[in-house]
């Protein structure tokens, strides 16, 4: 009998496939998400050090306040924005974007969107 797996052991398959291809550097880390059901987490990493750069999260203080007026989509684009500000405050301009295995679609994309909008390269 064949074992259908479940959908984070396929997504975790898919972002290994696509870390094979996608790693960061100094001069352009990799803005690394990691989507939950109530969360969303972004961190910019260096692989080259193994170090996180920068992260943010909806769990982070100057958002959680503001989570009460908006949707799941609407806090993915203002971690975006947050993850932006911060990397921009440390210096970095362009980053490599990793979806972590995710669909490109929904808070993935609002993510990205409210980065770039922020000011992030990618």
């Amino acid at each position: 009998m064949f074992k259908k797996r479940d959908r984070n052991e396929v997504r975790v398959i898919r972002h290994a496939r696509v870390r094979k291809k996608i790693s960061g550097t100094p001069d352009m880390p990799r803005l690394s998400v990691y989507r939950s059901n109530k969360s969303i987490y972004a961190q910019i990493i260096d692989d080259t050090k193994r170090v996180t750069l920068v992260s943010a999260s909806t769990l982070d203080p100057q958002i959680k306040g503001q989570l009460d007026d908006v949707d799941k989509k609407g806090a993915a684009k203002l971690v975006g924005k947050l993850v932006a500000e911060r990397a921009l405050n440390a210096g970095i301009k362009t980053v490599v974007f990793d979806r972590g295995g995710y669909i490109y679609t929904g808070r993935v994309a609002e993510l990205a969107a409210g980065a770039r909008e922020a000011g992030l390269n990618f």
